[in-house]
């Protein structure tokens, strides 16, 4: 399946819990699916950090763990939660992108999530995000507040779309799950290991944790992915480099010390330390691995 999302412009400081980040203001043209292939997955990653940014976290607005008792579904959303993806304010346009990318992680391609929402100026604008994964489709009529897989698979979906200047990337998503399988030619057009991601938004105290390849990092920085291996920053005054993080993403290190053995087909990592700072032994193995274009 391919798919592909519109590239995001113009400036949005956004707060981090981590570091200060540059987010953008969201293009509201949907998703348009470009074409199917049922054996690949590859997905664009115009999305932004100031998407999982506290501001699309915190109680007042879209946070993912009071959309998990509900279906994904407009009518069925809590009045807080559907208050924030209309705001027309400066939390409404972030809002609105983590849910875009919510639904197309976790419906199918003939699902859609439909409403509007009307600016400062009266201007209504009607929003139809477009499935494409179907991680979770059935979330479209039921919750999936007891379901803690589903919940991890849609985090690292999210995760591993996250990106610090919104271009247009085309990136293959891969794990053990059918919808993040693999072709032959997918796996010859993407060859550079970039990274892996996992953790749970749904949380009651949301994480989200990164790794990256090192034999993807130059690659991945020429291609301005900065999620896995940090973003570097360059004081003015000084000169001085700093990795910073992205967003509230963790990042925990180089895969190749976190993470166990890699897929002998697909190339995906089959399980990560699930914090690091924490514990040597707990693995988990819900976790997406990226790959890039040489």
């Amino acid at each position: 399946m391919v798919f592909s999302c519109a590239r995001i412009v113009a400036l949005l400081a956004v707060p981090l819990m981590t570091a200060a980040c540059i987010g953008a203001e969201i293009d509201d043209e949907s998703e348009e699916l470009l074409g199917e292939d049922q054996s690949a997955i590859e997905s664009d990653n115009g999305f932004l950090p100031n998407a999982l940014a506290p501001n699309a976290l915190a109680p007042n607005a879209l946070a993912p763990n009071a959309l998990a008792p509900n279906a994904l579904a407009p009518n069925a959303l809590a009045p807080n939660a559907l208050t924030a993806i209309k705001s027309p304010g400066p939390n409404g346009a972030p809002t609105r992108e983590f849910l875009r990318y919510l639904v197309s992680c976790a419906l199918r391609p003939d699902q859609t999530f439909s409403f509007s929402w009307t600016d400062t100026a009266g201007v209504v604008h009607p929003e139809v995000y477009r499935g494409e994964l179907g991680i979770a489709h059935w979330w479209a009529t039921g919750g999936i507040v007891n379901d803690t897989y589903v919940q991890r698979q849609l985090t690292a979906c999210i995760a591993a779309r996250t990106n610090w200047y919104g271009v247009h990337v085309m990136i293959s998503l891969r794990n053990s799950e059918s919808a993040m399988g693999s072709s032959a030619a997918e796996r010859a057009a993407y060859t550079v290991r970039e990274g892996a991601f996992w953790g749970n938004l749904f949380a009651s105290t949301p994480y989200v944790r990164a790794c990256y390849a090192p034999s993807g990092v130059a690659r991945a920085r020429q291609l301005q992915r900065d999620c896995a291996a940090g973003h570097i920053s360059v004081d003015p005054a000084t000169g001085a480099t700093a990795v910073q993080q992205c967003g509230p993403m963790t990042i925990v290190g180089s895969c190749d010390a976190v993470c166990n053995r890699v897929d002998t087909i697909s190339g995906f990592y089959a399980g990560c330390l699930e914090n690091p700072a924490t514990s040597p032994w707990v693995r988990t193995d819900v976790v997406v691995t990226s790959f890039l274009t040489p």
